[in-house]
């Protein structure tokens, strides 16, 4: 295997195809003028066709992504691939290098996005990075989880009044689907904007390698990859459908204390159920916390010692029907 090279920009068209080309993407420097650079690994079919975009790890101790990776790599006939799969993991290195979250600047880069070309450095570094990686996208899959202190279900954020978005969020295989506009300035929501097809998976927890989330979100990503025609369909065993969210929100303390949360991922809960309790350090219970409308928990708190203000459960609202756009679309990738 030939060592990755380093290079300023992409171009697709110049890799030989047919086999996996490592890259290592030079994208700003550090104080001593070193390259920050991120491992790009590009596959390339015999067949001109999309370009489907995976990332993980925007967060750097988001990790349950690059296995994820790796596995459609070592798997992946190139010779039946039509057109190009570019991967992207991990993006923030210098949060891998540290097991942190932020970037090298303190800074969430998932809030940076579209960057700017002469800002501060987590903006200039999301500026390149939609620069020379994101705008050859077709499509985006943005592989995420938790953060610390927290765990998350297999979910998706998707906008699914967009029909090829839903899709691809069906695809995935998630326990639940939030309905969530990429409003924001999130590298999801700069994608969009570049009319790009993107969703997030969230898989699972922080800093650790989960075979449970990982196996059905490569099962979910090579679903996606033959229903835009880049492989052959394969028959693949249908999972359970998804729990539907048209909205979400993060329940939080108004107290300070030890904090014990009662429901688990992907729970259902009524309005006004306890979901959590909380003690102060001599153990006496000096909250409660209740349900505020029915839901499922797409998230939820793992750090029993909660400050007011702390977060307990990310409590998604449950729907039954989807917004009309993306109903055409649902019934379609659920024949596939």
């Amino acid at each position: 295997m030939s060592e990755p090279r380093h290079v300023e920009r992409l171009d697709l068209d110049e890799l030989p195809s047919g086999r996996p080309v490592r890259l290592w993407l030079d994208l700003v420097h550090d104080a001593m003028g070193m390259p920050l650079a991120i491992p790009v690994i590009v596959v390339r079919g015999p067949r001109a066709g999309p370009v489907f975009g995976i990332t993980a790890a925007v967060h750097g101790n988001e990790l349950n992504g690059l296995p994820v990776i790796h596995r459609l790599v070592e798997r992946l006939d190139a010779t039946k691939l039509r057109g190009t799969i570019v991967m992207a993991a991990p993006l923030n290195v210098p949060g891998f290098h540290r097991n942190a979250r932020r970037f090298v600047d303190q800074r969430d880069l998932n809030t940076m996005f579209p960057g700017r070309a002469d800002g501060h450095a987590s903006h200039v570094f999301a500026f390149r990075l939609m620069d020379r990686l994101v705008r050859h996208f077709d499509f985006l899959v943005d592989l995420h989880t938790a953060s610390f202190g927290r765990e998350n279900s297999l979910y998706v954020r998707a906008d699914m009044r967009h029909p090829m978005t839903a899709k691809l969020a069906k695809l995935a295989r998630p326990e639940i689907i939030l309905h969530n506009p990429p409003s924001d300035r999130t590298l999801r929501g700069a994608a969009a904007e570049l009319e790009i097809p993107a969703i997030t998976v969230e898989i699972g927890d922080p800093q650790v390698l989960q075979p449970k989330y990982i196996k059905p979100t490569l099962t979910g990503i090579r679903s996606m990859l033959a229903a835009v025609e880049m492989l052959p369909k394969r028959t693949v065993a249908s999972g359970p459908a998804p729990i539907l969210c048209d909205s979400s929100r993060w329940i939080y303390t108004d107290f300070g204390g030890l904090l014990s949360v009662t429901p688990q991922l992907t729970d259902r809960v009524r309005r006004g159920d306890r979901i959590a309790r909380q003690r102060d350090v001599f153990g006496d219970v000096v909250r409660e916390y209740h349900a505020p409308f029915d839901g499922v928990i797409i998230g939820r708190s793992t750090n029993p010692v909660g400050q007011t203000g702390a977060r307990i459960v990310h409590l998604g609202r449950l729907t039954e029907s989807l917004p009309p756009p993306a109903v055409e679309a649902w019934a379609e990738s659920a024949e596939d």
